[in-house]
C-alpha cells in the first residue's frame, strides 16, 4: 500500500505535533484539520504541511477533506469531561462520524489512537469504556473496505509531556506532596516511539485490523514516577502516598480545581495497571526507549533554568 497523502485529526496536540513533523519530514503530504488555524502557525513552517480550518462536527466537510487521502489518522481524546466536551462525543460519536466519512471518501487506511485497557463492556471508568467503544466503532464501521489499526499506549512521556512536567510543577510548589493512587502502575512510553509506531504501521499489512498495545521497557508506580522527577530536579520532597479511601476523596475535591488535576473517573481508570499484556512494538520491530534515556537531561535542564530564574530575581531585589 502506497501512502503519500495523509489527513491528521488532532494534529495540534501533544502526540499530533510530533507525528505531523515526523510524517512531513519523511516527505509525506500532511493535512491537519483544526478549528482555529491561526493558533497553530508554527506548523506552517514545516515542509509538506497544510493547516485546514474545519469543524469535526461537520460530516459533509469531513468527506470533502478526506477525498484523495491515502490515510486518515485519528488522535482526538480527552482525559476529563468539561464544558461541552463529553467522552461519548469525542471518543465514540466522532470516530463514528469519521469512519462514515472515510467510507464515503474511499479512504483505504485509518490509524486510531485509543488507550491501554480500553474496553467498552468492562472498562472500570467512563473514559476507558468510551475509548473501547470508539475502537469498536472504528473497526466495525470500516468493515472490509478500510484497513484500521488502533493503538493502545500506556502513559506517554517526552520533554513536552503533561506527566513528568505536571509533577515537576507541583513539586516546586510545596515541600510536601500528598499523592493519590500512589501504587498505580504504568509502563511509560516515549512519544517518539509512539510516532514511529504510527508511521511504520501505515504500510505494514501485519498491523491491519489489529489493536496494538504500546509500552515502554520499564514499569513504575505513580509514586516512583514522582520521586524520580523530584530526584532529577534536585528537590528534596516529602511524598505522602494515600490509600484508596483518601485517594478517592482527593479525586472528588481536585475535580473542582482549575484544570481538573484529578477526577473520580481518573481514580477509577488507575485501579487497573497500565501495563501491556503483549507489546505491539515487537510486531513493528521497534525497540522502545526508556525514561532514563530521555527525561533526566530534560528535568535537569528545568532545574537549572529554575535556579537561574531565582538568581535573577534575587539579584534584582538587591
Amino acid at each position: 500500500m502506497k501512502v503519500e497523502q495523509i489527513c491528521v485529526l488532532g494534529g495540534t496536540g501533544f502526540v499530533g505535533r510530533h507525528l505531523v513533523a515526523h510524517l512531513a519530514n519523511a516527505g509525506q503530504q500532511v493535512s491537519v484539520l483544526t478549528r482555529r488555524r491561526e493558533r497553530h502557525r508554527e506548523n506552517l513552517v514545516l515542509p509538506n504541511v497544510r493547516i485546514v480550518e474545519s469543524s469535526l462536527r461537520d460530516a459533509e466537510a469531513l468527506v470533502e477533506h478526506f477525498k484523495g487521502m491515502d490515510a486518515v489518522v485519528f488522535l482526538p481524546g480527552i482525559l476529563n469531561e468539561s464544558g461541552g466536551q463529553r467522552f461519548r462525543e469525542v471518543h465514540v460519536e466522532l470516530p463514528r462520524r469519521v469512519s462514515d466519512a472515510c467510507v464515503k471518501a474511499r479512504v483505504k487506511r485509518v490509524l486510531h489512537m485509543s488507550a491501554l485497557n480500553a474496553d467498552a463492556a468492562n472498562g472500570p471508568s467512563a473514559y476507558l469504556r468510551s475509548k473501547g467503544e470508539g475502537e469498536d466503532v472504528m473497526h466495525l464501521a470500516a468493515g472490509a473496505q478500510i484497513a484500521v489499526t488502533s493503538f493502545r499506549p500506556s502513559v506517554i512521556f517526552g520533554p513536552d509531556d503533561s506527566l513528568y512536567n505536571r509533577f515537576a510543577g507541583l513539586l516546586k510548589l510545596s515541600p510536601v506532596l500528598p499523592l493519590a493512587c500512589a501504587g498505580a502502575r504504568f509502563a511509560p512510553v516515549f512519544v517518539g516511539d509512539v510516532v514511529e509506531a504510527f508511521s511504520r504501521a501505515l504500510t505494514l499489512e501485519q498491523s491491519f485490523g489489529k489493536r496494538l498495545e504500546l509500552c515502554g521497557p520499564d514499569i513504575y508506580t505513580l509514586e516512583e514516577i514522582v520521586r524520580y522527577t523530584a530526584r532529577h530536579l534536585g528537590l528534596r520532597r516529602l511524598v505522602l502516598p494515600l490509600t484508596a479511601g483518601p485517594s478517592r476523596l482527593m479525586a472528588g475535591l481536585l475535580q473542582f480545581a482549575p484544570g481538573k488535576p484529578m477526577t473520580p473517573d481518573n481514580f477509577l481508570s488507575m485501579k487497573v495497571d497500565s501495563v501491556c499484556r503483549e507489546n505491539g512494538f515487537e510486531l513493528l520491530a521497534i525497540q522502545p526507549r526508556s525514561v532514563d534515556s530521555v527525561m533526566p537531561a530534560h528535568l535537569s535542564g528545568r532545574a537549572r533554568s529554575g535556579r537561574n530564574m531565582e538568581y535573577r530575581r534575587s539579584a534584582g531585589r538587591r
